[in-house]
């Protein structure tokens, strides 16, 4: 075993803000504190600052502490962002590698506990250590189905997109328990709480302990009816890990650090959910700092859509430009 700082340089990113950036497509990518999307939180236009270089792991000294991924091109980031550029030649595999070694340490960081006083002194294996499937594998032995669902591709022109409040888009619902009721890992009805993955999915648990549960874990027990959440809807955490969304697709519970939204006026889907849903995490940063994104807030707030000529979101444009990705025949609905 060796120090991280024995076998990377280790050093402190460009420490921008992502709100002070102009977004752009096709930009080049900003990496923030956060475990999901390979770190990116958008794309903003190139400023008179160098990059962080390609082949180097971003790493989370807080937030989602020691979230690690590799990156194969230049990229900005943000507060508390830590770089690592090998000291030697190591493979695109042995990063990817080193990166999940790396983010196996991060049970010791739990509970407000920050890495970046003792990140350089966490000890990973030597590359003379690494098991040797980790040369004979290669990145394309994965064998996702790369093709779109439909064979052409679709660009986004945001200026001709209109501001929505979302109580006109959403029907926005209150989550439900401050206790959440006990596990069962034969259960099947997930709860969904303010996590920032495992598509937001903290536990499982079956009906009768749901039914017999209640809000606080003690007192007059409520209808099952407000405990159990339809499916076909985003749940958005409005606290913890604010402002991240997750499409569900059966049936759940959930805590009340999260709002459920369900569409007006039109059914939802698994392409129209992942275009909405990536727009709502777009807009996480203003919640940061212990402000919660509560029922009684999220109404007046704004997302921005594709409309049809008739002012109205245009749905289909937002469904077909999914379906024209890499790998969305891998989505299932």
């Amino acid at each position: 075993m060796k120090r991280l700082d024995e076998i990377f340089d280790v050093w402190y990113g460009v420490n921008l803000e992502l709100v002070n950036c102009e977004q752009i497509e096709n930009g080049i990518p900003f990496v923030s504190r956060q475990s999901v999307n390979n770190g990116i939180s958008g794309y903003v236009k190139p400023i008179d600052i160098v990059p962080n270089p390609a082949h180097s792991l971003s790493i989370a000294g807080s937030g989602s502490v020691l979230s690690t991924f590799y990156h194969d091109y230049e990229y900005y980031s943000g507060r508390d962002v830590y770089i690592a550029k090998p000291k030697q030649n190591l493979s695109k595999e042995q990063m990817l590698y080193y990166a999940y070694v790396i983010e196996n340490n991060k049970y010791r960081f739990n509970y407000g506990r920050q890495a970046n006083k003792t990140l350089k002194s966490i000890l990973i294996p030597d590359i003379l250590e690494i098991p040797k499937f980790v040369n004979q594998i290669s990145v394309s032995d994965y064998k996702f189905e790369q093709e779109s669902i439909l064979n052409k591709k679709l660009e986004l022109h945001t200026d001709n997109w209109n501001w929505f409040r979302y109580d006109e888009i959403f029907d926005i619902r209150k989550g439900f328990y401050n206790k959440k009721p006990d596990e069962n890992e034969k259960g099947e009805i997930p709860f969904i709480g303010a996590t920032d993955s495992n598509n937001g999915i903290t536990s499982f648990h079956d009906l009768e302990t749901i039914e017999n549960s209640s809000k606080t874990g003690e007192g007059n027990n409520a209808d099952i009816k407000e405990k159990i959440f339809k499916p076909n809807c985003i749940t958005v955490s409005n606290n913890g890990s604010i402002g991240y969304a997750f499409y569900q697709p059966q049936e759940f519970t959930c805590t009340h650090d999260v709002n459920p939204l369900y569409l007006k006026n039109k059914e939802l889907n698994i392409y129209i959910a992942i275009f909405l849903c990536t727009l709502i995490e777009m807009e996480k940063y203003r919640w940061a700092y212990g402000r919660k994104w509560r029922p009684a807030r999220m109404p007046s707030s704004l997302i921005k859509l594709p409309i049809t000529q008739g002012n109205i979101p245009d749905w289909q444009f937002m469904e077909d430009y999914v379906k024209s990705l890499n790998y969305s025949k891998e989505l299932t609905n």
